[in-house]
């Protein structure tokens, strides 16, 4: 529905925070009557409200006659460099055939080959071609799209749009309601079950992919009812962002799929200088160090795709045509960007947090799929499979709800974290880090106005200044080896507070 209902009609309903794929998945798994809350027009793809619109290359699924889930499953493995709970990889890769099927069955309609089999398409690190897609290049649009038009058509599910979370109630440790701003009123909620699926962090870099709204605010909240956050320090850099227009714009990802078929990594000079399919943090890195050499960097599609690729990727296509350039005729001038985070919400293989009656969902949620380093195109697949398991677990979910302080005032509105703050954590947390850097940086995100954005850069950055090694996402160049053990790293709100109060920067434990 797209008109706001009278809230006292909602009371004790699941509140689902995020209209991205995690969430909406959530929505339509559950049977009960449940509120789904968007940052944005639920429909509408500009501006995006949710990274799931964005998706361009697809989904990763075991589908081919040449595939397994357990082939998936070791690729997995390989990529999230020892970091990944192998039962849940297990989980969730068996599942892929089935979601390709449960998203058909709700509308989304896979690009197929003339015999009727699915397209498939290879990204980095897979040894098998198994990325499936719809509208060639335009995944996550077309999917969304879909279930948008199917939760518009669910009455069990009311939307409620501009709608922006600030902080959970408690009562006796457990979830008793949401405080947020709707429309730009401060409003108090009460529930007994809320699924966060608020999205990542790329928002809090200067150079990212992702929407404006992908500042981490999912990871403060829940850090503030006593979640434990995990492994807060992998940000996952795509190496391929197209490297046009003003300073501070979100930027537009040229998909890992375009290296799949055969484009390659160049400089000025025509010269390639790294592997185009090794794992995306091994691939930013390379072309990080090519351009602080002072190179510029292209991805050349001319004799791999040439004429093809306005067929193959026209999503693409037109993003280029849109700053001037022909991929037929030019190579694509791109550069690394924060793209996605492995860290969030620590979450048991059910997507519960440590909260009682709070779950987290999609890329806010650290369930140990993606271990240090996400395989490409499994983003979407552990949306749906989460946000389907989350759904269902939702129907056994039923506690009395307890009245809430009520609220009604004037709400703050949402602002994107500043622009200073954004190129703070570019400089000193980027693909290269160090400890130098990383403890300058830290004492200057700190000595920033309270807010989620400058708790959450600091989780980031305290997280990797205690990992004294380089794995996955997360490079050192103090410490560039992998060390012998592979271990989770875990913080809560309080150690954050003792870190700051060291350095002498207090860090509040309620809402800005």
């Amino acid at each position: 529905m797209t008109a706001r209902p009278a809230l006292p009609s909602l009371v004790g309903q699941p509140l689902i925070v995020g209209a991205g794929l995690a969430g909406v998945m959530t929505a339509l798994s559950t049977t009960r009557p449940c509120v789904l809350l968007c940052a944005g027009r639920l429909d509408e793809i500009r501006p995006p409200h949710a990274a799931s619109w964005l998706a361009q290359g697809g989904l990763a699924a075991a589908v081919g006659v040449d595939d397994t889930p357990a082939l998936h499953a070791a690729d997995t493995l390989a990529a999230g460099a020892g970091l990944c709970d192998p039962d849940i990889v297990r989980r969730v890769t068996d599942d892929g055939p089935a979601v390709v099927g449960r998203l058909a069955g709700l509308g989304v309609a896979w690009d197929r080959n003339p015999d009727g089999s699915l397209q498939r398409g290879l990204e980095a690190a897979h040894a098998r071609r198994r990325i499936v897609h719809a509208g060639e290049d335009a995944t996550g649009a077309v999917i969304m799209r879909a279930l948008a038009a199917r939760v518009r058509r669910t009455p069990r599910i009311t939307v409620i749009e501009h709608a922006h979370a600030r902080d959970l109630v408690l009562h006796d440790g457990a979830v008793a309601g949401l405080r947020a701003v709707i429309a730009g009123t401060q409003v108090t909620m009460p529930a007994t079950a809320i699924v966060l699926a608020t999205g990542g962090v790329g928002g809090l870099f200067a150079d990212t992919t992702n929407p404006a709204g992908a500042t981490g605010s999912g990871l403060a909240i829940a850090a503030r009812a006593g979640a434990v956050l995990g492994n807060m320090e992998f940000v996952q850099f795509h190496p391929t962002a197209l490297s046009a227009g003003a300073d501070g714009q979100r930027l537009c990802l040229v998909s890992e799929a375009v290296r799949g078929e055969g484009a390659t990594l160049i400089d000025e000079t025509g010269a390639r200088f790294t592997e185009e399919l090794a794992t995306r943090d091994t691939v930013s890195r390379a072309v990080w160090r090519h351009m602080m050499a002072g190179h510029t960097v292209y991805l050349d599609a001319r004799k791999a795709i040439g004429a093809a690729f306005t067929q193959h990727f026209p999503a693409i296509s037109a993003l280029c045509a849109a700053h001037g350039i022909d991929p037929l005729t030019q190579p694509i001038p791109v550069r690394p960007a924060a793209h996605y985070h492995m860290g969030g919400v620590v979450v048991d293989p059910a997507g519960r947090t440590g909260v009682p009656g709070l779950w987290a969902s999609g890329e806010v949620a650290c369930t140990g799929l993606h271990g240090a380093n996400r395989l490409a195109s499994n983003s979407l697949l552990e949306a749906v499979s989460f946000g389907t398991w989350i759904g269902q677990a939702l129907d056994g979910h039923d506690r009395p709800v307890r009245p809430v302080p009520g609220l009604a005032a004037p709400g703050l509105q949402w602002t994107q974290p500043p622009v200073g703050l954004r190129r703070l954590m570019s400089r000193y947390a980027g693909v290269i880090r160090s400890g130098a850097e990383l403890e300058a940086g830290l004492a200057q995100v700190l000595a920033q106005p309270e807010s989620d954005a400058r708790l959450v850069c600091a989780a980031i950055m305290h997280a990797a200044l205690l990992r004294t090694e380089s794995r996955g996402g997360h490079f050192r160049s103090d410490y560039p080896h992998v060390a012998p053990t592979a271990h989770a790293s875990r913080l809560t709100l309080a150690d954050i507070a003792h870190l700051s109060a060291q350095m002498d920067t207090p860090v509040a434990t309620t809402p800005p």
